[in-house]
């Protein structure tokens, strides 16, 4: 259940056009949902402002698809991460609304809400992202009314399939982004072509495996936030993205934030979240 439903809900409660019996029903189920194997958390957006996301790897096909119509219940779009095709086909077959972004392994399953009101200065309709064929460009981000442009960058073309699980979200919950992949420490000059545009980010989620070296680099050069995400990309002594991983957590660069292996989710929820902060200021 969202802000606007449950807003919905006491409104036509309290205009008398919903029984209080009718309205109680709905709230029993609005918390979470059980399925049994899985219990969908229907009250996230409310307190963090994003509804749940389906985490795909190691859940069937029948229960992602389980598990995203209990949600669509109280939500007009559910994410589901890492999906693999399999997980793909069972949504497509259960939903007439599934796009997918096959280098981010990302889904977005359901119908976009309606248009904004253009009476209300502040409103900004919610959407999927760009389609995947889009997805590689390096465009000027689109000026949006919240401003906060972050930029998302890579150590090697191997790491985009990790920033674009970033990306799509980011642009899924209206962010406006710019794409800069392949500018790392190994050709110093690449990044250094960038400055002048990342020093005027909102925030910069830079990617990368081997060595991990790129967002000491970057956060040495910026004052915004920098939110650095190690990849599994590299040889034998990368450890599956463990040595970047220690890289980054010994970062000189003061304020680095680090998330998780291959994890461009957990990147764009952090963006997320320090824009939320910003915004009750």
């Amino acid at each position: 259940m969202d802000r606007k439903r449950l807003e919905e809900l006491l409104a036509s409660v309290a205009t008398g056009r919903t029984a209080i019996d009718e309205a109680m029903r709905l709230l029993k189920s609005m918390p979470f949902t059980d399925l049994g194997m899985a219990k969908p958390d229907l009250h996230r957006s409310l307190r963090q402002g994003v509804p749940e996301t389906i985490f795909c790897q190691g859940k069937t096909p029948q229960q992602v698809a389980a598990i995203a119509g209990s949600i669509l219940e109280s939500h007009d779009i559910v994410v589901a991460t890492r999906c693999d095709a399999e997980h793909v086909a069972a949504l497509e077959y259960n939903f007439s609304t599934v796009k997918y972004h096959s280098q981010a392994r990302v889904a977005f399953v359901g119908t976009a809400p309606a248009e904004p009101d253009p009476s209300d200065p502040d409103a900004e309709p919610m959407v999927f992202g760009l389609d995947a064929t889009e997805a590689g460009s390096s465009r000027p981000a689109t000026e949006k009314k919240n401003g906060f442009a972050t930029t998302i960058i890579t150590a090697g073309t191997a790491d985009i399939g990790v920033a674009e699980e970033c990306a799509v979200l980011l642009e899924h919950m209206n962010f406006p982004i710019k794409r800069v992949y392949d500018v790392g420490v190994a050709g110093l000059h690449r990044l250094l072509s960038e400055v002048p545009d990342l020093q005027s980010a909102s925030a910069i989620v830079a990617v990368a495996g081997m060595d991990g070296a790129l967002p000491s680099v970057v956060g040495g050069l910026v004052p915004c936030p920098v939110i650095a995400v190690p990849t599994s990309i590299g040889y034998g002594t990368t450890f599956g993205g463990v040595a970047p991983l220690l890289t980054m957590l010994n970062s000189c660069a003061h304020g680095v934030t680090v998330v998780n292996i291959d994890n461009g989710f957990g990147a764009a929820m952090a963006v997320n979240r320090i824009f939320l902060s910003k915004s009750t200021e």
